[in-house]
């Protein structure tokens, strides 16, 4: 679990005074237990991940649950707590997707340090190819928050490389 944490800068300390999205409030109401900065970080952190995985129409098995592996192991959250956090996440990108995805981003870039942003970027790759399949819609999708997240090409094209036999669109045609 502390892996996780290291993965993702949490031990770094992360800039503070974002103001908060509805997604946010929503889901760190959820983490209730947990130091209101570290909340906003994992509502954020969860959203981000539910948009890529919804980036193609369809949310599937796999996918939901790394994001609840990656997400519990964050905070040492309990399985119904990670479970409600993630089902929350989901349902908000599916429904208010268009006019969140970007401001809930943004939040996350406010709250978070340079590392943890590469940390949540893995993280989305790996949401992604959990069904063994990157969708171009999601690795589209990708790019997008990389540049939200104020990441250059090259850190995006090094992460991306890592899951390479996973993108679609390298993969031969059946």
């Amino acid at each position: 679990m502390r892996s996780i944490q290291k993965l993702l800068g949490l031990s770094e300390a992360a800039p503070t005074g974002a103001k908060d999205t509805e997604t946010v409030r929503q889901i760190a109401a959820e983490l209730d237990r947990l130091p209101r900065d570290e909340a906003r970080y994992i509502a954020s952190f969860a959203y981000v991940m539910a948009r890529v995985a919804h980036a193609d129409l369809e949310v599937s098995e796999a996918e939901t649950r790394e994001m609840e592996r990656l997400v519990g192991g964050m905070a040492d959250l309990g399985e119904v707590q990670t479970g409600l956090v993630v089902q929350i996440a989901k349902h908000q990108a599916v429904n208010l997707g268009g006019t969140e995805n970007y401001l809930v981003t943004r939040q996350f870039r406010e709250l978070s340090t340079h590392p943890q942003r590469i940390g949540l970027l893995r993280c989305l790759f790996a949401v992604a190819a959990a069904d063994d399949t990157v969708t171009h819609d999601e690795e589209q999708q990708i790019s997008q928050i990389g540049v939200e997240l104020g990441l250059t090409s090259p850190e995006v094209a090094s992460v991306r490389s890592s899951y390479r036999d996973k993108l679609a669109t390298l993969k031969p045609l059946d």
